[in-house]
Order: C-alpha cells, then sequence, then structure tokens
C-alpha cells in the first residue's frame, strides 16, 4: 500500500467549501425523505392495524415504477439543452413537487377500512415516488460532475454524507414525535410531521439548483448535438431517443466495475433494509416487554447514536483514501459494521437495556463508508465509460445505481414484511410474543446483514478503477477534449 502512486488536488480541482455544502443540502432533503418514507410507515401496522404483509407491500411496489422513471430520468437529464443546465431545472422543480405531494400522502382519513388505507397509500407512493426521482435523480448526477479529481470527489461525497446524516438524527425520532401528546393519535402525528418535513424539503432542495454550476454541460451539449445531427435523417426523434435510452441503459448494465459497485451497494444496504423493522421490533418487544413508547425512545437513542458516529466515521473514511484507497477503505468500514451486527446478540438485552446503544457506532461504519465512497467511485467509473463510448451518462449511472438500491429496498420492505408474519408476531398481543417469535426476530436481525455485508466485500475484492487507472482516463480525457 505504502508504494502506491498517488497525486495531488490541483487548486483548480477544488470545489469551494460553501458549494459543498450546498450539494450537502441535496443529500438532507434526499435522506430526511427516504427516511420518513421508511420509518413512518410503521403507523399503517401500529397506529391503523393494518398487517405487516399489506406495508411490507406498500413499501416495495411503488419502487418498482422507479425501475423505468429512474432511468428515464437520468437520461432525460443527460440530453436536456437548456440556459439552466441539464439537471437544475429538474432539481428545482422536483424539490416543490415532491414536498407537496408528501405532505398530502400522509393526511390519512380518520375511519376507515384496510383495504382503503392500502390503496389510498398506494396510488399516492407511485405519485411521490415520481415526484421523488426528479429531483433525486439529476441531483445524484450533478455531483459526478462538479471536480475531476479523484480524491476531491470523495471529499465532496463526505461532505455530502455527512449533511445529510442530519436527517438521520431527526428521523431516528420520527415515532416518538408521532406519538406525542399533542396529537390524538398516531395517525394524526405523522399527518402533522409531513407538514414540517415538507417546508424543510422545500427550503433546502432548491438550494443546489440557485446556486451550484454544471461543469460538463457545454461538453455534454457538444456530444448530444454530434450525435442528433448524426441520427435525425435515420428516423423520427421519438424512434431516436428510444433508441438512445436503450442503447445507453443497456450499456450501463454491461459495464463490469458499475456492476461490483451496483452489487456491493445491493448487499450492505438491503440486507440492513430486509430487517430494518426488527431492530425496532426487538427492542420494544424483547428489551421492553412491549412497552411501545419507552421502546421508541430508545429506538431514537439507537439510531441518533448511529447517526452522529457517521459524523466522525467520513472524517475517518476520507483519511483513509489518500493513503489506501477507496476500496480498501471499504473493506474496513464494511467489516467493523459486520462486528456491530453480531454485538446486537448479547447487547440487545432486557436485563440491560442501555446496552442497545453499543452496536449502533458500529453499524453505522458500514453505511458511512458505503454511500462516502460508492458515489466517489461511481464518478471514477462515469469518466471510464466516457473514455470507451465518448459519451457522458452520470444521470444514467447515478439513475441505474439509485433504483437497484430501490429496487432491493423494495424487496426487502416486502419480504420483511412476510419475514416478520414468519415469525408468528402479532401486534394484538403486545408484550406477550411467543419466545419463538422473539428468537427468530433476533436471529433475522443479526444473521442477515451481517452475512450479506461480508458478500458486499467479496465483490468489491475485483474492482478494478485504482487511483493510478482513474488519473490515467482523466489525462486521456482532457486531451480528447481538447481537440474537439
Amino acid at each position: 500500500m505504502s508504494k502506491a502512486k498517488h497525486f495531488e488536488t490541483a487548486p483548480q480541482d477544488r470545489i469551494p467549501f460553501h458549494q459543498k455544502l450546498v450539494y450537502g443540502a441535496g443529500a438532507f432533503v434526499n435522506n430526511i425523505l427516504a427516511a420518513a418514507m421508511g420509518g413512518m410507515v410503521i403507523v399503517l401496522n401500529i397506529g391503523l392495524g393494518m398487517n405487516p404483509a399489506l406495508v411490507g407491500l406498500l413499501g416495495a411496489l411503488p419502487r418498482l415504477t422507479d425501475a423505468i422513471t429512474d432511468p428515464l430520468m437520468g437520461y432525460i437529464s443527460d440530453n436536456t439543452k437548456s440556459r439552466w443546465g441539464r439537471r437544475r431545472p429538474y432539481i428545482f422543480v422536483g424539490a416543490i413537487a415532491v414536498a407537496v405531494i408528501f405532505a398530502l400522502l400522509w393526511q390519512l382519513p380518520a375511519g376507515k377500512t384496510e383495504a382503503y388505507y392500502f390503496w389510498w397509500f398506494l396510488s399516492g407512493s407511485v405519485i411521490f415516488f415520481l415526484a421523488y426521482t426528479m429531483f433525486a435523480t439529476p441531483w445524484v448526477a450533478l455531483g459526478y460532475e462538479l471536480t475531476p479529481d479523484y480524491h476531491e470527489r470523495t471529499r465532496l461525497m463526505g461532505t455530502q454524507n455527512f449533511m445529510g446524516q442530519f436527517a438521520y438524527v431527526i428521523a431516528a425520532y420520527f415515532l416518538a414525535i408521532m406519538q406525542l401528546d399533542i396529537f390524538d393519535t398516531m395517525a394524526d402525528g405523522a399527518a402533522g410531521l409531513a407538514i414540517g418535513i415538507a417546508i424543510i424539503v422545500v427550503i433546502l432542495g432548491v438550494l443546489p439548483a440557485i446556486f451550484l454550476r454544471e461543469r460538463l454541460a457545454e461538453v455534454a451539449a457538444e456530444e448530444v448535438s454530434e450525435h442528433v445531427a448524426e441520427a435525425e435523417s435515420a428516423g423520427s426523434v421519438v424512434l431516436r431517443n428510444l433508441k438512445d435510452f436503450i442503447s445507453g441503459f443497456a450499456t450501463s448494465l454491461k459495464f463490469t466495475p458499475f456492476l461490483k459497485l451496483c452489487a456491493a451497494t445491493f448487499l450492505v444496504f438491503n440486507g440492513f433494509m430486509l430487517i430494518a423493522a426488527f431492530q425496532s421490533y426487538v427492542i420494544i418487544y424483547y428489551v421492553f416487554s412491549g412497552d411501545t413508547k419507552e421502546g421508541a425512545v430508545w429506538v431514537g437513542h439507537s439510531m441518533a447514536l448511529a447517526a452522529v458516529s457517521t459524523f466522525l466515521i467520513i472524517f475517518l473514511i476520507t483519511w483513509l483514501c489518500p493513503k489506501f484507497g477507496k476500496r480498501r477503505a471499504f473493506y474496513v468500514t464494511t467489516g467493523i459494521s459486520v462486528v456491530g451486527y453480531l454485538l446486537k446478540w448479547v447487547c440487545y438485552t432486557p436485563y440491560t437495556p442501555w446496552l442497545v446503544l453499543l452496536p449502533a457506532p458500529l453499524i453505522a461504519c458500514g453505511f458511512g463508508g458505503l454511500f462516502t465512497l460508492m458515489p466517489a467511485m461511481i464518478a471514477d467509473v462515469v469518466d471510464a465509460d466516457e473514455l470507451n463510448t465518448k459519451e457522458r451518462r452520470e444521470g444514467m449511472y447515478g439513475s441505474i445505481f439509485w433504483w437497484v438500491v430501490k429496487l432491493g429496498s423494495a424487496m426487502a420492505l416486502a419480504a420483511g414484511g412476510f419475514l416478520l408474519n414468519a415469525t408468528g408476531f402479532d401486534v394484538a398481543l403486545g408484550g406477550d410474543q411467543t419466545d419463538r417469535t422473539i428468537f427468530l426476530m433476533r436471529v433475522f436481525d443479526v444473521l442477515i446483514p451481517a452475512a450479506s455485508s461480508c458478500i458486499a466485500i467479496w465483490a468489491v475484492y475485483t474492482y478494478p478503477i485504482t487511483e493510478a487507472k482513474a488519473h490515467d482516463v482523466r489525462v486521456q480525457l482532457e486531451e480528447i477534449r481538447g481537440t474537439v
């Protein structure tokens, strides 16, 4: 490792700190919406009595539409030519639209049937994710082009991940907030909380569109113009765009370094998502014997500690990467998280409740590393792909990457509901769940994310883009652009 060649970041490649903060505002918006949709949905079960399997389906089915809408939005963003750039118009409009729809989604009318709530939330969620895609996909793509430097990309993604963690600190207490005495019911708490979240999303979500600039907008516009000029005579605009979309989608999916990153992210993130609800259920129904209010507070403490720990972990990652590379940094952070998952078995105990806090900082290492390193590595992938294809596809790569995350999340949420049913959990029993139910919930909570994280380390082992390789790609790209 000491013999690896390192390159210093040139002054012109550095992103001013205030611009990193502005880009990070988008991360806060992205994370607060994701955390809210995942964390508030428990209201449908505990607050309204909906079957956990149906709740799981509500988390899964709307996200399946992202299989089309995410890559399509990525393609549209990559190929947009406007005076405001390729990304910024969509970021601005998307932030406003997603905030309004989110607030309306949680205004659940009282006294309705389970079927009513299911279809209300399903239809509203589909619309919500369409608006979410309009904001998130261009925002992600914008980050890939803000700097061409290997290490500055890690610093940028570290900053945005740092800011995004504040969303999880707040989200850790969503369950407790929705049960405050100022609300008549938990559903009323969700309605009020959603309005507050929407206001924050509008204020912060538009900042990247207003204050950031697109470094490669002109380069991409020239590529699009040349490509269009060649293809216009061959057929209609619609057919040309459809062909380009399918071709770009297929090319991105066939790029091996990108597939390795997608696989690792799928395993780490969705191994956790599969049992995301189990941590809350184990703490509430095992550690606190069914006391939902006290259990919710400690769930919040654990999640908040994990989020706060991630702040420190991001500093560790940005220190590790210049010395040892992004791939080895991933081994370290993911390996530590595996230890944290295994510690849950001994630390989640009714005899010493405060021990639920101990695994949280270790588990946070996995997520801190994942969402700092993976975006920085995908930015390197985009450059390598441009060298091969002579086309920039930040939007396509970003959309496919996050679609993989969301697809896995959808599958995990759906499976998680059925998995919870398989344990024999019955919300009507309160703290009187059977010993078998408690045992199975604990086993799933520990072993599933630990095993998937170990497989993810194996997937990244052969990722080929090193610092030296990324630098060589950059030099060749700049030589090519200089001749155009």
